[in-house]
């Protein structure tokens, strides 16, 4: 007989309708038990079968709930996450985990007391172009890596009304894409001696940060992230440069639009990169040389199905605390090296 995990969902807005609703539903051995929303006439609109609650005590007190996600503003996280490890459940956060390396360790602590495993949401690791880049580094196709720049822009002029943009503690930019690329060049590359970053807000009228350039410095390696908000002509995806070569990637992963349009995960064509990255290659005397690398296949699911397992004792969480800590501490130390404009080690 197969068990089945049954989730409670703690937030119904862009994170948990897009993003968390739907990869519950579609990942084996999952069910989207419970809802807790303001939002209740449209949630009874679009589930049949999920329990709605307006607050979180319901949702907590119900012995047949197995999990928790959170996928509330950034503020709650620690707060609720610790309220549905005290009642026994598991959790999973979206990102950030919480706001500082405090309220992390306070969770990671309070998941141990508990016997529950507590995750955080990092499923950019399962990104298509992100996959293909970690094969191209892994295979050791570019040889000794100099360069690594990630960059995620976009063109978003107009500030809009909601709190990812707002001054409210951890909104901006450095909270909401910082743990996604930070998180890739830590599994991509480990931690590093030091960081140095700018983040500032470039908007009229912006509240809270809105670009970010941040460089992770290595031995021999240079590893940089970037995300602003009025990139109208964005770089690469990816730009890596070896001693063998370079690799670009255009585009980004398919399955945010996907998620946002109605796609059902695991449909056809889910997770299928269309642009392929390249590697090129120059010889002594200039002649360049280009080759399409093969893409790998992104599923959110896969992230879903390892927090499923380690629920169920059958393997590891998806992000480990000890990972879960060490995002949050190079957060926490970029935004000092911003603040104070200097280079910043790391122990």
């Amino acid at each position: 007989m197969t068990t089945i995990a049954q989730v409670g969902l703690i937030g119904y807005g862009l994170a948990g309708s897009v993003f968390h609703a739907p990869l519950i539903q579609h990942t084996p051995g999952l069910a989207l038990h419970s809802i807790v929303s303001s939002q209740r006439d449209r949630l009874l609109r679009s589930f049949t079968d999920v329990h709605v609650h307006a607050d979180v005590a319901p949702l907590l007190a119900d012995p047949a709930v197995d999990a928790v996600v959170i996928a509330t503003p950034n503020a709650q996280h620690a707060p609720l996450a610790l309220a549905a490890l005290q009642a026994g459940k598991h959790v999973l956060v979206d990102k950030p985990f919480a706001l500082s390396s405090a309220e992390a360790r306070a969770v990671v602590d309070a998941a141990r007391d508990a016997d529950r495993v507590v995750s955080v949401f990092q499923n950019r690791r399962f990104d298509a172009d992100f996959l293909s880049l970690r094969s191209v580094v892994e295979q050791g196709t570019l040889g000794r890596i100099a360069e690594c720049h990630s960059h995620f822009d976009r063109f978003r002029p107009q500030v809009r009304d909601r709190w990812r943009e707002s001054d409210a503690p951890g909104g901006g930019l450095w909270m909401d894409l910082g743990p996604h690329l930070l998180d890739q060049m830590l599994q991509l590359f480990g931690w590093p001696e030091a960081i140095s970053a700018d983040i500032a807000a470039q908007r009229e009228g912006a509240r809270s940060d809105d670009y970010f350039h941040a460089v992770l410095h290595y031995p021999g390696l240079r590893a940089i992230v970037h995300a602003g908000s009025l990139v109208a002509a964005s770089a690469p995806r990816f730009a890596v440069h070896g001693s063998l070569g370079s690799y670009l990637k255009d585009g980004r992963d398919v399955q945010e639009d996907q998620l946002r349009q109605g796609t059902a995960p695991g449909a056809p064509g889910w997770g299928l990169d269309p642009v392929h990255g390249q590697i090129v290659r120059a010889d002594a005397e200039g002649h360049v040389q280009r080759h399409s690398v093969d893409n790998a296949l992104g599923d959110y699911r896969r992230f879903y199905a390892a927090f499923r397992d380690a629920m169920l004792g059958v393997g590891d969480a998806p992000v480990s605390t000890e990972e879960a800590l060490q995002l949050m501490r190079l957060l926490e130390v970029g935004r000092e090296s911003a603040d104070s404009g200097r280079r910043v080690a790391l122990a």
